[in-house]
């Protein structure tokens, strides 16, 4: 490694295409980026003495060390390092918001490594190049094991268990596997063909997939339980966070969840009928809500030729610089999305009072007041409504995306009778439920989180599964000692 790379480079990432021309197609958003330049940034990492960013990666991926193989121009090298902590750097190399970087030492003063990069960069040669080949085990032991779920907990559990010689078959309950993959992320952050080629790899693999099987609806639960030797539940949290107030239940105020999946069946070439049809097209569209799922709801309305966009976010406004002390913590600072820069307006510190409608129970605006938030001398904020500050804007389509509570409890949960957390969440000890070869991972067990953690979890839950099974496992995973004894 050139260890005065940082010095020579500056960061360096993927232009976007020009807002007014991404927003008339669903493609991925970035310009090419040459494989020179993403060696040059591959550079810039100082091969710390203690890396930090090994801790903000929730994978824990080898950073540094596939840094080094991408500067020496070994990319098999890169690719083996990467693929032994990560399933999925396809994924994670689009759409995850990087902690890694904030963890970056180079990133206390300068702008750190362009790490998310240079993981997609790996993976997308490794493709080209042959290097990701389908690698069904050797022997397999003869263990049947299912599991509920294919979003990006349940699928890398699959190719864990999958890899130990497990006969895996994943449940889901849609018509098309991937979970919040498929129908939550936009076309434009992840194209699904990326998807496909992995499940298409996966399934060369040995992995079963049956769609549009709902365990605890169209198959019992119990069944499941006696077919197989462990059951994985990864159902993700699916459950929205409610807004009780007035004018609610008016038409056109929608969860987002509803909506997105909905635009993902429209890029699909799904037919969506026309009553069930939501539209941003020439509407006043408000966005409740300023996470990565109103922002994906921002870029979807854009898309359809929205009239206005604004998004609302209950918090005030954050800095737009980190200080010193938030690393190698994810500082709070104020970041704007790509669906942002499409056209959107902002509002800071709002607390929505009631959506009003016309005659015919069509929402039509939305009252809200502006919030004066204040700390106390133990630190501790607060707010109090300014009734100066109340006002309607227009709102012919609303979107509630304020997170999700919980998983579902009617079905799956209830028939198997699984213990639950005060969190509401499935109970565990080690990714084990309280019933006997019924284990837990992803949001089911630790709640709204990224796909990068849920992909962790997958993966721990499956050395969790292979131990139960076998008596021990030879597969990666994060360092456990609670695990390895249990």
């Amino acid at each position: 490694m050139d260890a005065k790379g940082f010095l020579k480079y500056n960061r360096e990432t993927p232009k976007s295409r020009k807002p007014q021309e991404r927003v008339k197609d669903y493609k991925e958003i970035y310009e090419d980026f040459s494989e020179r330049k993403t060696v040059q940034q591959a550079t810039r990492c100082m091969d710390c003495g203690v890396p930090f960013c090994h801790n903000g990666c929730p994978l824990g991926n080898i950073i540094p060390e596939f840094n080094e193989a991408v500067y020496d121009e070994d990319w098999l090298r890169a690719y083996e390092i990467l693929n032994s902590t990560n399933n999925f750097p396809e994924f994670t190399g689009r759409i995850c918001p990087a902690p890694c970087e904030s963890a970056c030492v180079l990133g206390i003063n300068q702008p750190p490594v362009a790490i998310e990069h240079i993981e997609k960069a790996i993976i997308e040669v490794a493709f080209e190049r042959g290097y990701v080949r389908p690698q069904p085990p050797v022997l397999r032991t003869g263990k049947k094991v299912a599991i509920v779920g294919s979003g990006p907990g349940g699928l890398a559990a699959a190719a864990q268990l999958n890899k130990a010689g497990h006969l895996v078959t994943v449940f889901e309950k849609s018509d098309r596997l991937g979970g919040l993959l498929r129908y939550g992320i936009p076309d434009f952050k992840l194209e699904k063909w990326v998807l496909e080629r992995r499940i298409a790899l996966m399934q060369a693999e040995g992995i079963r997939f049956k769609t549009s099987v709902e365990v605890g609806g169209n198959i019992d639960a119990q069944h499941i339980l006696q077919e197989f030797d462990a059951v994985l539940l990864a159902g993700g949290s699916i459950v929205p966070r409610d807004l009780t107030i007035p004018g609610k239940n008016l038409k056109g105020v929608h969860y987002a969840m509803d909506y997105l999946e909905q635009c993902n069946r429209r890029v699909a070439g799904d037919v969506i009928p026309e009553k069930d049809s939501i539209n941003a097209k020439g509407k006043h569209v408000v966005v409740i809500g300023g996470g990565d799922t109103g922002s994906d709801c921002v870029g979807n309305a854009n898309r359809q030729g929205a009239a206005s966009i604004t998004q609302l976010q209950y918090h005030i406004q954050p800095s737009s610089k980190a200080e010193l002390t938030d690393w190698p913590n994810v500082p709070l600072i104020y970041t704007e999305s790509s669906s942002h820069q499409e056209g959107c307006q902002r509002e800071w510190a709002i607390l929505t009072k009631s959506f009003l409608g016309d005659k015919n129970n069509l929402v039509k605006s939305l009252q809200i007041v502006t919030l004066d938030w204040r700390s106390d001398e133990t630190g501790k904020y607060s707010f109090q409504e300014q009734p100066d500050f109340i006002k309607e804007i227009p709102c012919d389509l609303a979107f509630i995306a304020i997170g999700y509570a919980h998983p579902k409890y009617e079905g799956l949960l209830q028939q198997l009778g699984v213990s639950l957390n005060e969190r509401g969440n499935v109970k565990d000890s080690n990714y084990r439920t309280n019933l006997d070869k019924v284990f837990v991972a992803g949001d089911m067990r630790r709640g709204q989180s990224l796909v990068v953690w849920a992909i962790s979890e997958g993966r721990e839950a499956a050395r969790a599964m292979d131990i139960y099974l076998m008596g021990e496992t030879q597969l990666e995973g994060k360092a456990n000692s609670e695990l390895m004894l249990a």
